[in-house]
Order: C-alpha cells, then structure tokens, then sequence
C-alpha cells in the first residue's frame, strides 16, 4: 500500500485521515491532564478531549511503540485501520506522530463501555435491559465476523471482552481496540513471543504457544456472553461461591440442572427470556471450548443470536462431553502473568483494561 500525505489549508492529511498537530491535541486535552482520562490499559491512556470546533473525541496516548515503529510504518498501519468501516467497529479519524508520541483520535463515545453500563440503574431498573444485552452481544459478533471475513488480511482482535466494547448514544455496540496490536508488536525481537490479552480469557492454544486465530477472538466472545448474563465485573469467582471448578463449570452445572436463574444477574429479577438465556449460556459454552476445532466460527455465533440457526441446542448436545479430558479453565489462566524478562523465553504480557466512563 502507497501511503501519501496532502495538504488542504493548515490542516494535514494522510489519506482521509486528519493528522493533528500535538499543539492541538495538547490543547484538546488540557495537557493530557489525568482529569480527563476515560480509562487505561494494554495498549495506552485514553483521554477525553475537546477541539477547537467543539467536537468531542477520544485520545488514545499509545505506550510502548515509539521505538518499536518508525513513522512511516505508523503511518502505514493506521492508515489500514481506518479503510476499516463497519457500523460495530469504532472509527479511526484522526492520529498524531512526534517524536516522543503516537496519539490515535476517535469519536466519543457517550455512553461509555459495557463493563461499566451493567452496573448502571436508569429509573431503578438496570441501564441494560436483557434484550438489550442480546442486541450488544449480537452487534459485538457482527463486529467481529467482518475483521475476520472481511478484511484483508483478516484482523484478529485478540481482547475481546466488555469494556473494549464501547456503546454510541444508541446503545449499540462498538469494538474498540482491534488493529492495535500489530502497532505495539511490531519491531519486537523474533526471539520474544508477546502474547496480548486479559488473563482468564486467553484460550489454551494461544497462551501456551501463541497460536493466534479467529477462534481465539472467538474463546474471548464467549467470555463476553457471560459478562452480558451475569452482569459481573470479574469471571472470577467468589470464595466458596462454586467449589467444583470456574465460572465455566460452574455455568454448565447450572446448565445441566435447569438451574440458571442462579447464574443470570439479579438485577434483572425475572426480567428475561428463560429459553433465550439457555441459548446464551449454551452459546457461551461452545465459544469457550477447549479445542479451537470444537469452537464455531463468529459467522456461526451470528446467526444463533440472530435465532436464524435453531439448533443450539442439538451443536451443544453433540460436543458438551468432548473436553472433558481437558479442564474447561485450565489452572494455568488463572495463574498471575509471568514475565522472566529473557529473550530467550516467552514474554507474556496479559494486559487488563478497566474504562470508568464514556470514550
């Protein structure tokens, strides 16, 4: 791909993209001055900022890349995320390049992540409703089917999980964060396997051999159904909450005992489709399998939440007794990251995102 910068009035452009001047963002965010920042994780600070036509937009402040990529290369990949154009994924419009710096600029997005929007009450009734959720679930998987069939080459997110999914003034969901990867991985010795993502979403595969795939977006999406169903902040457990294993487990107990009015959140009482919540957790469940074989691709996950695939149940019935050799949450992604900083070892990097409010 050919790259060019133009020149129309004061402002510069590369492609159609805008490239601020760090004068403006400086200003638009008062300095990067920490009041303004929305949220911080894996892949940098993110800040709330205003530019001088009064648009509002977010600031993510890239860490770790500055070494890592040259311009020209920067320039070349944010050029590539932003031809990416789909109404669930979010939109790049803008980025920054100095010499100490590599900003990336989006639209706000008012109402924040859907991490933070489940614990939030509207009228004392929960700010996401179940068909609510389902729709977010739904618009998430769309997301994600078009970075993995779509694009060329194809994008896998590797983070997927609630609060990288970001929510417009209509509630709908928008992916956040995908294409990034590539920008901080990008320079790193050959002899460093950096694996990315959020400890105890990290499918076996991946984490032990940093084998990379659409199922491993897919290992995450199922993690991401049980956020939306349960309405929880963390996958882990409570002490003596479940004893027989994790959140997976424990679900699939529930599962087989008709029992998931247990592991739905209570914040919606009984607001919610009892056969739609079985289909979720199934769903889930098949996400979340331990072999990449036995997992469906997103274009499959679409069309069960669509309800156009009427044979969860049947897919479910069929392989639920597949892994039971394998520990459905293998003990070692629930251990703390390790790092032992040598080259000649992996670098695991298990990065946590938590964004307190909209970006």
């Amino acid at each position: 791909m050919v790259v060019k910068m133009t020149h129309v009035g004061p402002e510069t452009h590369l492609g159609h993209l805008k490239r601020f001047m760090i004068k403006e963002i400086q200003e638009a965010t008062n300095n990067f001055d920490r009041n303004n920042i929305l949220g911080q994780g894996g892949f940098g600070v993110v800040y709330k900022g205003r530019l001088r036509d009064s648009t509002i937009v977010a600031v993510k402040r890239m860490k770790d890349c500055t070494t890592a990529i040259a311009d020209e290369q920067f320039h070349t990949e944010v050029e590539v995320i932003s031809l990416i154009v789909h109404r669930n994924l979010l939109k790049l419009t803008g980025f920054c390049v100095t010499n100490t710096e590599r900003l990336l600029v989006y639209p706000f997005m008012p109402n924040g992540n859907v991490s933070s929007k489940l614990q939030e009450y509207v009228d004392g009734k929960p700010a996401l409703d179940w068909s609510r959720r389902r729709r977010i679930a739904l618009g998430a998987a769309r997301g994600l089917v078009y970075l993995h069939d779509q694009c060329d080459p194809k994008i896998i997110h590797r983070d997927i999980k609630a609060s990288n999914v970001l929510l417009d003034e209509y509630l709908e969901a928008v992916v956040a964060d995908f294409g990034l990867v590539k920008l901080l991985n990008h320079g790193e010795s050959h002899a460093i396997t950096v694996v990315r993502g959020t400890r105890g979403r990290i499918p076996p595969e991946y984490l032990t051999a940093n084998q990379a795939s659409e199922k491993t977006d897919v290992y995450a999406f199922g993690f991401l159904l049980i956020e939306l169903i349960t309405g929880r902040r963390s996958i882990e457990l409570h002490e003596n909450e479940y004893e027989n294993g994790g959140i997976l487990d424990w679900a699939n107990e529930l599962l087989e005992k008709n029992r998931l009015s247990s592991f739905v959140d209570r914040r919606l009482k009984n607001d919610y489709v009892s056969a739609e919540l079985e289909e979720m957790v199934q769903i889930a469940l098949l996400c979340t399998m331990y072999s990449p074989d036995h997992r469906p691709r997103m274009t499959e996950v679409v069309r069960m939440l669509e309800g156009s695939d009427g044979s969860i149940a049947e897919k479910w019935e069929a392989v639920k007794d597949v892994d039971r050799s394998k520990p459905s949450t293998p003990e070692f992604m629930l251990s703390p990251p390790v790092d032992n900083g040598s080259a000649e070892h992996n670098s695991i990097q298990l990065e946590a995102e938590e964004l307190s409010g909209p970006r």
